[in-house]
């Protein structure tokens, strides 16, 4: 039988409850246990997949196709493990069964109510996992904070769990805030007092209180914190503020998070924890040789967790090239082709981002032709890819209308159109090119040489495609479609043989990359614009 952790949070959201949950479950993953992360989202989406960036940051999107929340990104970056459907549940996918079901007469004609039909259907959600029997331990984030209104279901859901599994299989580990008042010049209990003490006025008490502070706790602090929330006090954990969140997993080691886990879970015959292969990605990180500045071409620069996959990426691909990334946001709505040049100089690559809609297009456009032109650096995804056809179409092709039906339906040179499979649908949410599809690798080129294989597998979120009606032009022009779909021949990968290093994929590699297992082509990016800005040095 499965053993469950839930995590919750109080006092305030974007606590980090995500890398508390992923932290933990890296230290027990490290001792030898099979660990997995999901996270219940209260709000009624059904998936984020329809959700603005603006609104959610990045839709995280699993190997079988599931749009989720950007936190199982980082579940999958600590765990180097795949999440999948079961993972990421939202109140709407709950409310969606629950509704599904009594319009088939499943409840037989009963009233239905949030207390028991919708807990159990969260209960059963929360319990998937762990029925699978290929874990130890499920932790379980929910999202929000303790006392909204939207997190109610899941917390009572919660409660019942504790009353119905045994003691030893279930408990609740809390995260609240401990501010410091720099006019007085003290930490504050009385936050994460009443958090407990709400979150305990629904039923569920908690096990053990991770407090994220900016000073450090002494034990007088953890002592009145287990008094008034009636808790051991090797049960106040510190979460001091990290200087990078993959250092949290050493800091919560040092507490022994762990180890107060699995005495209450009553889990004996572990090891000790083997963090090796983290602590050298560590050091690596920690001590970079030098530096190199790349341009993220994007329009929602605005939030950062709109791209947080592809920042953590340059994270994991600085550590083994030795350099620190610093990227350097570019707003594509703001460029130009008279100030790209301005905009763009010292950098030493240039990323285009994905993203949808017409809007800073002209920009990232001019972007790749800046950088196709100076020989700079360029690795374009999904969105950045299809941009890069476009610019090669206009400027090399001299097709000067050429666009995708995304932007220009009317357009005369359709070089980027939707997929065929895709003109039929009506609904939005979860309807795209979705989840992990093989990709053909033609031996000798770029792309061969940075997988070292000629099969690979990627994720995709997508709904356009290169046009192959123009595949023979854009051939003879010079341009390489280097890999396709072995199915339907979509164009995944095209690049260019007379450039230091320019690439574009339909797929998202940021989306496999993790701490221990960087995306390949994120690793060869980087190598590629730290030699650029050697030879810059050099001049």
């Amino acid at each position: 039988m499965a053993k469950y952790i839930f995590v919750t949070g109080g006092v305030t959201s974007s606590l980090g409850k995500g890398i508390i949950a992923a932290s933990l479950a890296k230290l027990l993953q490290s001792r030898g246990l099979t660990v997995t992360i999901q996270k219940f989202d209260p709000y009624i989406n059904v998936d984020p997949g329809t959700l603005n960036p603006y609104e959610h940051g990045e839709c995280y999107v699993t190997e079988d196709g599931a749009e989720t929340d950007l936190d199982l990104g980082h579940y999958e970056r600590f765990l180097n493990i795949h999440t999948t459907q079961a993972n990421n549940v939202t109140t709407g996918r709950i409310y969606q069964t629950v509704i599904n079901k009594e319009r088939a007469g499943d409840f037989l004609g009963k009233t239905v109510q949030v207390v028991p039909h919708i807990t159990d259907e969260i209960k059963h959600r929360m319990k998937l996992l762990g029925e699978t029997g290929k874990y130890d331990i499920i932790l379980t984030e929910i999202g929000g904070t303790v006392g909204d209104i939207e997190s109610l279901p899941f917390i009572e859901a919660v409660r019942q769990l504790q009353w119905e599994l045994p003691e030893q299989d279930v408990m609740v580990v809390h995260l609240t805030l401990i501010p410091y008042l720099r006019a007085a010049k003290e930490l504050k209990t009385k936050p994460t007092q009443h958090s407990v003490k709400m979150l305990s006025e629904t039923g569920v008490h908690p096990d053990i209180i991770v407090c994220r502070t900016e000073e450090p706790l002494n034990d007088d602090i953890k002592r009145k914190i287990a008094l008034f929330c009636n808790v051991k006090q090797e049960a106040v954990i510190e979460a001091m503020d990290a200087s990078t969140i993959y250092e949290v997993p050493l800091l919560m080691l040092r507490e022994k998070l762990d180890l107060i886990c699995l005495k209450k879970l009553n889990i004996n015959g572990y090891g000790a924890p083997n963090l090796d292969k983290w602590n050298g990605f560590l050091q690596k990180l920690k001590h970079p040789k030098s530096e190199v500045r790349i341009g993220l071409i994007g329009k929602y620069i605005e939030l950062q967790d709109a791209y947080k996959s592809i920042l953590e990426s340059f994270i994991h691909a600085g550590a083994p090239n030795e350099v620190k990334v610093k990227v350097v946001n570019v707003h594509s709505e703001h460029l130009t082709q008279e100030n790209v040049a301005e905009k763009l100089e010292g950098l030493d690559g240039l990323l285009v981002a994905p993203g949808f809609g017409n809007r800073g297009i002209e920009g990232k456009i001019h972007a790749v032709q800046y950088a196709r032109e100076n020989n700079l650096p360029f690795f374009g995804i999904c969105l950045g890819m299809q941009m890069s056809v476009i610019e090669y179409a206009r400027n090399v092709l001299g097709l000067a209308d050429a666009h995708s039906t995304e932007m220009d339906a009317k357009t005369a040179n359709p070089v980027i159109n939707m997929m065929e499979e895709q003109k039929k649908i009506k609904m939005m949410g979860g309807t795209m090119r979705l989840g992990a599809y093989p990709c053909e690798i033609t031996p000798g080129t770029l792309a061969h040489k940075i997988y070292g294989a000629t099969s690979i597998t990627e994720r995709h979120r997508h709904r356009y495609e290169f046009n192959n009606d123009y595949y023979d032009a854009f051939i003879k022009a010079g341009l390489v479609a280097s890999g396709k779909n072995p199915e339907t021949g979509l164009v995944e990968i095209v690049e260019l043989p007379n450039h230091p290093f320019f690439i574009g994929v339909q797929y998202h590699p940021e989306l496999k990359s993790t701490a221990e297992v960087p995306a390949p082509l994120f690793v060869s990016f980087i190598a590629a614009s730290k030699q650029y800005h050697a030879s810059k040095a050099v001049k």
